[in-house]
């Protein structure tokens, strides 16, 4: 498998940096502006609600999230809620614009032994994450790691069309495809599907959005750290 591979991807978010945390920060903050409406559970049910509800034509990322908080504390105030929380709550979803990129431990120096590698092993090193285009492209940049990669992919979703349409970019088969990254349901069920290898490495947070069983598979390797893909190549 190994000898045949072309392309090393990343997912970003909660790969290369830390980020799920940040979101459930705001979140928190965010249930207890609406406390007078409801619980922090049932304020925060009603969110996911929405923002599932909101998925096909807003997606993922800040943007969208913010969108779905004003729209839920709409809701679940009868429409009561004053404009100054409101104006609150935009703050909040605009706060997670500036988060700092903190890099998780091993990230940067797998990726400069990896680009020092890269030559003989000749594979290429790709940045495959989804969510909105800007603020990915601003969050790539303030992580200082884009000059490790070859090719940076924003996607709207991932699903096996947006792989397949990357594979073609990239003009690779699945074959000679390994993607990298926390969560089974988005980094790796997809590429498994199409034929590609996928490496899992957990994040300590989940968005439950992205939660699946876990399951084995032979073009699957569970890791703990990035810096293990190093003794594997």
């Amino acid at each position: 498998m190994k000898h045949h591979i072309k392309v090393i991807a990343f997912d970003a978010d909660d790969t290369l940096w830390s980020n799920e945390p940040f979101f459930q920060e705001v979140e928190q903050k965010y249930t207890e502006l609406l406390n007078d409406y409801g619980s922090a559970q049932e304020i925060s049910e009603e969110l996911f609600k929405t923002e599932m509800g909101n998925l096909e034509c807003l997606g993922y990322g800040v943007k969208a999230f913010t969108i779905s908080m004003v729209e839920t504390a709409l809701r679940v105030s009868e429409q009561r809620i004053t404009a100054e929380k409101i104006q609150e709550i935009i703050l909040l979803g605009k706060s997670l614009l500036e988060m700092p990129i903190k890099l998780l431990p091993d990230v940067e120096e797998t990726l400069k032994r990896l680009k020092a590698l890269k030559a003989q092993n000749g594979y290429r090193l790709v940045v495959a994450t989804k969510g909105d285009l800007l603020d990915q492209e601003r969050k790539l940049k303030r992580s200082g790691l884009t000059s490790y990669f070859d090719h940076i992919e924003i996607m709207s979703d991932k699903t096996e069309k947006e792989y397949n349409r990357l594979l073609q970019v990239l003009h690779v088969t699945p074959e000679e495809f390994l993607m990298i990254g926390n969560s089974l349901k988005s980094d790796i069920q997809p590429v498994l599907a199409i034929g590609g290898y996928g490496i899992h490495i957990p994040f300590e947070v989940m968005w439950k959005h992205e939660v699946v069983e876990t399951f084995t598979h032979p073009r699957l390797k569970q890791m703990s750290s990035p810096a293990e893909l190093l003794e594997w190549l």
